[in-house]
């Protein structure tokens, strides 16, 4: 993933920018994190859950984490923290990456997901060489098929088990830009 975002994004929309997390975001954080709502359709072992002090986790987001994935904050255009969108499993021989985001709660309904994805995809295509991008959801989270359904994805697998570090495998559905 280095390799991929040697320089950290900043992507803008007409409501919202995603951009790196810093300290002071950490009880935004922290919020996200401690969730039930927020993380019942999503897998055990995301990396703002890796460690109790969100703190922690945001000084470990541009080195440990982005080995694996990129993980922006996304903001109001006040500044306000609305949740993360996250860039990971990035396949350079094949140009494919996939996609993820979570929202507080409170921003939820808001088309704030939406323009999240829609940042994302952008940046991927235009910017970073990206021709394939892919997002899984369980099944019943149907909140998020709709974002996905909103920017163009197209449901190509539905039911297939994934370990999403429950104890049974997790069903889901999976989508590809």
């Amino acid at each position: 993933m280095k390799e991929l975002f040697r320089a950290l994004p900043c992507l803008k929309g007409p409501r919202i920018v995603l951009e790196r997390l810093e300290d002071r975001h950490a009880g935004a954080l922290a919020e996200l994190a401690r969730s039930e709502r927020v993380y019942r359709y999503l897998p055990t072992f995301l990396f703002e859950q890796k460690y109790p002090d969100a703190r922690e986790v945001i000084r470990k987001l541009y080195d440990e984490a982005l080995e694996e994935s990129l993980i922006l904050g996304v903001f109001d255009r006040g500044g306000a923290f609305c949740g993360l969108a996250e860039m990971y499993g990035w396949r350079a021989p094949i140009h494919k990456i996939s996609v993820g985001y979570r929202l507080l709660e409170r921003c939820w309904g808001r088309g704030i997901a939406s323009e999240a994805l829609g940042l994302m995809v952008r940046f991927l295509c235009e910017e970073a060489g990206i021709e394939i991008i892919t997002a899984s959801t369980m099944t019943e989270n149907r909140a998020s098929a709709n974002v996905l359904r909103k920017n163009g994805f197209e449901l190509v697998v539905s039911g297939a088990l994934e370990d999403w570090g429950f104890p049974e495998p997790t069903v889901t559905d999976k989508w590809i830009s």
